[in-house]
């Protein structure tokens, strides 16, 4: 990553419906989400879900899919696993494992 990528992301998690929906899309796993299942989930009118979705898509954030009419949403793990990488790549000097620092493989596609 970037440190202009990175700056991209965080900016992008840097409001608490954001971060709720990407919460909520991680726990969702590789089967992500329909925009008005999400907007359910948050308590949120689809018109502000939207404007949300759209600058975390931005950011790279999220992957959409369509599915008919409706555009299906799931979390873009990897690059959060990179964005992780970045921020931890120099603990330690240089040796992550020695501060206990690891990133899961958590919801890897196969």
């Amino acid at each position: 990553m970037t440190p202009e990528s990175t700056v991209k992301v965080l900016e992008s998690l840097a409001s608490p419906v954001r971060l709720a929906a990407w919460r909520e899309l991680v726990r969702a796993g590789l089967d992500g989400m329909v925009a008005g299942e999400l907007a359910n989930a948050l308590n949120v009118a689809p018109n502000t879900l939207s404007f949300h979705l759209k600058a975390m898509l931005g950011a790279n954030l999220l992957r959409v899919e369509q599915e008919g009419r409706f555009l299906r949403y799931r979390a873009n793990i990897p690059l959060m696993q990179a964005l992780i990488g970045y921020l931890t790549e120099e603990c330690c000097a240089g040796h992550p494992e020695a501060c206990g620092v690891s990133v899961s493989s958590c919801c890897q596609e196969s």
